[in-house]
């Protein structure tokens, strides 16, 4: 019996030129709704992959809504109706552990927040009547009131005059750096950083200027040298939790990165929304008229909240609002309404309080299984960064998990420009379902790191 065998495309990784073939097939109806793809194994041996390769394709192309995995049975196609929308909730069937996605760990107090901030608006006539209206682009006062007084409770001192409201931590980057930056222009960033600043500046045609960091954040003296070679417009940073390697920036490194943007009149953007606890002097603080500074509630709340804050200085407000304007008239009222009911009940700093002590408690669990090997976590990040033993090799790994159903991100996808990726995995420990599923892909990531990297053999 024949199976469906693609063509691979030769172009990047091979798990990635199978799941594009896989959703080419399903586009061109060549893999009709509701077929089965062929057992994973058949398949990697007909392409001659490892069954892991087979697996992580068979993932990507279910995080993107196009198949679906059923408990002993297979990977079947999606219905068509089905296949509309991506679906990026980890744990699609009870085997995998998907560590892949930096999500608020799973909580039903969510969901019970917003329904009782549903009811509360729903009982406030002249509330739902602002929430279907026209609103000045930067949003309600009433509103970016309520973000300064909870940002200031929390430890990030705001002025509500200071604040515009948008759609989440992607929206503010994409206003900032359009905002900030002509095409052709250059931004610094980490030579690790995050994927969407990446999507974002290569969509808007900004050129990137990589920097060293390590420990204690970017390297000030390293940024300096790379201005006076490749002068930046601006700088890109995440100094309470990079992303991907939890690096906090440390005080001393804040006041002389303050200092060099000063002297040498660069813009800093300060990205906020990996929100924790124990936070340095913010940049804002430092440097406020220099620094445009993003928070978002996806990281609280739930990512499908799509609601947050720009801190802008004043001389760029006029040019922020318009780029707003332009990209979407104006953040929708409903969403920031209830948001801002989340917050003013006290649902939200209940959720921010349990989510705190759960990654506390998960971040135990990695301590424990991983004791002895090379990794760093702030206690309540989302993620945790494994540097590989020496010989360890970051895409095998990454597969040998895959085959064991933990699924987990190398580096490549966070290195800015031509910058050589490490030998390092993201392992997003708040993205499991439970503390159960994440004890069992700890045990999966330190059986795998204790067993040898196998060798493949070919015949010449």
């Amino acid at each position: 019996m024949t199976i469906w065998e693609p063509e691979l495309s030769g172009v990047g990784p091979r798990y990635r030129q199978l799941a594009e073939a896989i959703v080419a097939a399903i586009d061109a109806g060549e893999l009709g709704e509701n077929e089965k793809l062929p057992p994973q194994r058949r398949l990697a041996h007909a392409l001659g992959v490892t069954t892991g390769t087979v697996t992580r394709a068979y993932a990507e192309v279910e995080r993107k809504g196009r198949v679906e995995a059923r408990v002993g049975s297979g990977t079947y196609v999606c219905p068509r109706a089905e296949s509309v929308f991506t679906h990026v909730s980890p744990q699609a069937d009870d085997q995998r552990v998907d560590l892949s996605l930096s999500l608020p760990p799973p909580c039903d107090e969510r969901a019970l927040g917003l329904g009782r901030a549903m009811a509360a608006l729903q009982a406030d006539p002249a509330a739902l009547r602002h929430a279907m209206d026209y609103q000045l682009e930067g949003g309600l006062d009433s509103h970016r009131a309520v973000y300064a007084a909870w940002l200031t409770r929390l430890g990030l001192p705001m002025d509500a005059d200071e604040l515009l409201i948008d759609q989440g931590g992607m929206n503010g980057i994409f206003l900032s750096v359009s905002t900030l930056l002509a095409p052709g222009e250059r931004l610094a960033a980490e030579t690790l950083t995050y994927p969407g600043l990446i999507s974002v500046v290569q969509q808007l045609g900004i050129r990137t200027v990589a920097v060293d960091h390590d420990g204690e954040g970017i390297d000030i003296e390293a940024l300096a040298v790379r201005h006076e070679r490749q002068p930046f417009r601006a700088l890109y940073l995440m100094p309470e939790h990079h992303n991907p390697t939890t690096a906090p920036l440390s005080e001393a490194r804040r006041h002389a990165l303050a200092a060099l943007a000063r002297e040498r009149d660069f813009w800093l953007i300060e990205d906020g929304v990996q929100f924790t606890g124990e936070r340095g002097t913010p940049l804002y603080q430092l440097a406020p008229e220099r620094t445009v500074y993003l928070f978002s509630v996806a990281k609280i709340l739930g990512g499908g909240m799509r609601s947050g804050v720009m801190r802008v200085p004043p001389s760029i407000r006029a040019r922020v609002s318009a780029a707003l304007r332009n990209q979407s008239w104006m953040p929708p009222p409903l969403i920031a309404s209830l948001v801002c009911r989340w917050i003013e009940s006290g649902d939200a700093d209940r959720v921010l309080t349990w989510q705190r002590e759960e990654m506390a408690a998960r971040h135990a669990l990695v301590d424990e299984h991983l004791d002895g090997y090379d990794y760093s976590g702030q206690t309540d990040g989302f993620y945790i960064w494994l540097r590989l033993p020496a010989g360890r090799r970051a895409g095998t790994f990454v597969e040998q998990l895959a085959s064991r159903d933990v699924i987990v991100t190398a580096a490549e996808p966070f290195c800015v420009g031509s910058e050589p990726a490490p030998q390092a995995v993201r392992i997003c420990i708040s993205a499991a379902r439970d503390r159960v599923a994440l004890v069992r892909a700890l045990e999966a990531i330190r059986e795998s790191l204790v067993a040898p990297e196998p060798t493949v053999w070919r015949t010449l």
